[in-house]
């Protein structure tokens, strides 16, 4: 077990080292800056304590071990994430007591096996070998397999004394050079446990998908009650140390588990590799850098950041994440870069942690000179820097960005003064333009957007100037709707009519739950909108709303 020399901190493959060296240095610089900020926090020393005196993820030497377990560890499932050509990411946490806080366990290490096969049978084993679940860990197991073909079906599997995992399915990435012919993703956002079952995501497990793209609100920090919300539980009933908001590591530990228990989300995991990042919720509604929410959360900023060392450490704990995104303190490097053989570049970003602060004391303000404010950023210079220069090394036929919030120009009314969203891009502006200056000097034809947030299905055209919509589109952006937030939603919320008509770039928008196929070939690209009539109860169906295409070099949707 062990990292494969190709892999960098940027997801990149081999064939790539003088992109990886680029990308290594910014990537640096920016932790650098983001550290430099964080150690003048007065507090920042207790936020410090997350990172120190821990094992190495994959250590084997350690003291005494537990070495039997009386009930079932692998109660939270499986998973996997972030393909290369050559390796993945395979993930699972032992917890026997999902809801307790030490999980059941006895506070000691506990060696963990993992095999890798061709095959569900597991009799054409390609990889295996042992990794040890650190307490200080959560008992979670990150394992990089190496050495594997590209663009290639495995599957997967732990076990830990008389106890074996579900086994698990995963796919690489296709090689740096190879054409795929074309690519699949299924993606998805914002699972609010206590508004809905999440039978969007037993329907993607059945999907035959490349991978799926997680674009935030993992979970949400809010209090859970004993029948589980809008799940109004009759047979069982949430433990009370959920009826409350998460703030601290055990808090953000304990609902991980509540959100890892669910049989749906459990299968979807298991059935493709995933590639996450975060929104606002895994840590704090609304928060921006080391800003929290105002005015709920109007707390210190060291006692904040305390929060965030918290958050990200449990959130790496329960993803599938590579050894660079193990959280330092109250940072966690999570922007990364995948690539998909010639035919895809997926720049994944993470607009919570840089950003400033929202502009006008949040929420929908008609724009001044502070949200124009040109040295505004919802990036971070760093990952800006990155994300561009990235781009003209790029040559792949679609460039995607899996980001949070909402990318193009909303109104909500035909007639001025127009508010816009101060937490989504409209209320950074000077950073959307920098963005998209440097697709244009990058020569990127096919920019797409992949966005979460909103608890909405939308697809807009995208254009440098919004005004000028008889200009041909520099790109797309495709909005997934929300896995449960929201409730069962409608087809047209009421403030469909009003968004259509003010937003000529807008084609679609559907208020109802579910989630978005996503199919590149080297011609075009294709979105397919799948909604669920109502999520409030178990075993909804799930049906196609909308679909649209992209012809590669002439950006601009068209219905189907």
């Amino acid at each position: 077990m062990t990292t494969h020399p190709a892999s960098t901190s940027t997801g990149l493959p081999a064939g790539r080292s003088a992109h990886a060296a680029a990308d290594a240095e910014l990537l640096s610089h920016a932790r650098h800056l983001n550290r430099r900020r964080f150690l003048t926090v007065t507090g920042a020393a207790a936020a410090l304590a997350f990172s120190t005196n821990l094992p190495a993820p994959t250590a084997t030497a350690a003291p005494a071990r537990e070495t039997r377990l009386a009930a079932e560890p692998f109660t939270l499932g499986v998973a996997s994430g972030d393909p290369l050509p050559d390796s993945v990411v395979l993930w699972t946490r032992l917890a026997p007591e999902p809801y307790e806080a030490g999980s059941g366990l006895s506070g000691k290490p506990v060696n963990v096996a993992w095999e890798l096969a061709r095959d569900r049978g597991f009799r054409r084993t390609v990889r295996s070998g042992e990794a040890t679940a650190h307490p200080e860990y959560h008992w979670a197991v990150h394992v990089e397999p190496d050495g594997l073909e590209p663009a290639t079906d495995y599957y997967y599997r732990f076990s830990t004394g008389s106890w074996t995992s579900p086994v698990g399915h995963t796919r690489t990435a296709p090689g740096p050079d190879a054409d795929p012919g074309s690519l699949r993703f299924g993606v998805v956002s914002c699972q609010r446990y206590d508004q809905g079952y999440w039978t969007a995501f037993r329907h993607l497990a059945e999907e035959d998908l490349d991978a799926v793209l997680h674009l935030g609100d993992y979970l949400y920090e809010y209090p859970v009650d004993a029948k589980g919300g809008a799940r109004n539980y009759t047979d069982r009933r949430i433990p009370p140390v959920y009826n409350r908001e998460t703030v601290t590591l055990e808090d953000y530990r304990l609902r991980y588990s509540l959100y890892r228990t669910d049989p749906d989300l459990q299968a979807a995991h298991a059935a493709h590799a995933w590639i996450v990042t975060w929104d606002d919720h895994e840590t704090d509604n609304n928060y921006a850098g080391g800003v929290p929410e105002k005015p709920e959360n109007n707390v210190p900023p060291e006692e904040f950041l305390v929060r965030r060392a918290a958050a990200y450490r449990a959130y790496w704990e329960n993803m599938p994440l590579r050894r660079p995104q193990r959280p330092e303190g109250a940072e966690l490097l999570l922007y990364r870069r995948l690539r998909y053989g010639r035919l895809a570049q997926l720049d994944v970003l993470d607009t919570r942690q840089y950003r400033d602060d929202q502009a006008n004391g949040d929420g929908w303000k008609v724009p001044n000179e502070q949200s124009e404010d040109p040295g505004r950023t919802i990036t971070g210079a760093g990952q800006e820097r990155w994300l561009l220069d990235g781009w003209r090394g790029s040559g792949a036929v679609w460039n995607l960005v899996p980001q949070q919030t909402v990318f193009s120009r909303r109104r909500d009314r035909v007639q001025g003064p127009f508010p816009l969203s101060m937490d989504a891009w409209d209320g950074y502006p000077a950073s959307r333009e920098r963005v998209l200056a440097g697709a244009e000097a990058a020569g990127v034809d096919n920019l797409v957007v992949l966005t979460g947030d909103v608890h909405v299905h939308y697809a807009f055209d995208i254009h440098r100037d919004f005004d000028d919509t008889a200009a041909p589109p520099v790109g797309v952006e495709l909005v997934t709707t929300s896995i449960s937030s929201g409730g069962d939603g409608v087809r047209r919320p009421d403030n469909w009519e009003a968004l259509m008509a003010a937003n000529p770039h807008l084609h679609y928008f559907d208020g109802r739950r579910g989630y978005l196929l996503l199919t590149l070939t080297a011609d075009r690209l294709r979105a397919d909108y799948r909604t669920l009539e109502r999520i409030t109860a178990p075993g909804g169906a799930i049906s196609t709303a909308a679909s649209f295409e992209s012809a590669a070099g002439a950006p601009g949707l068209k219905a189907l």
